[in-house]
């Protein structure tokens, strides 16, 4: 069973978002995402500054298995990329949802997200 955090929303597409209290989101895949993906062996990010479309792919992830478009909850500005991924993308299989987060973002709106309970729904 994947596990899935309460304290985060989630997206249809498997990211999740996490309010950082202080005008800024964080953001990576969730646990069910990465245990589909399999092993880590790169992550393509975007830069600081880099803004995204709601829904538009903005990050890649990389496995032994495939790789996988990241897509954005809505639209946002990267505030910060997790640069430790260069060199240690594995820990976005190890660590999804602290060491392995993949951005760091700012938005004006996040509509449409689920809870944790809605999204362990679509699990199953």
């Amino acid at each position: 069973m994947s596990e899935v955090r309460d304290d985060r929303q989630y997206t249809e597409t498997h990211e999740w978002i996490l309010d950082n209290g202080n005008g800024t989101y964080t953001m990576g895949i969730s646990d069910h995402a990465q245990a589909l993906l399999g092993d880590m062996v790169y992550v393509e990010l975007p830069s600081e500054g880099d803004e995204a479309s709601a829904e538009d792919e903005f990050c890649v992830v990389e496995s032994v298995k495939a790789a996988s478009g990241v897509y954005a909850p809505a639209d946002l500005e990267v505030v910060e990329a997790n640069a430790v991924l260069d060199d240690e993308p594995e820990l976005v299989n190890s660590s999804c949802y602290d060491n392995g987060w993949l951005v760091k973002f700012k938005s004006d709106s996040l509509d449409g997200l689920m809870d944790a309970a809605t999204y362990a729904e679509t699990l199953d």
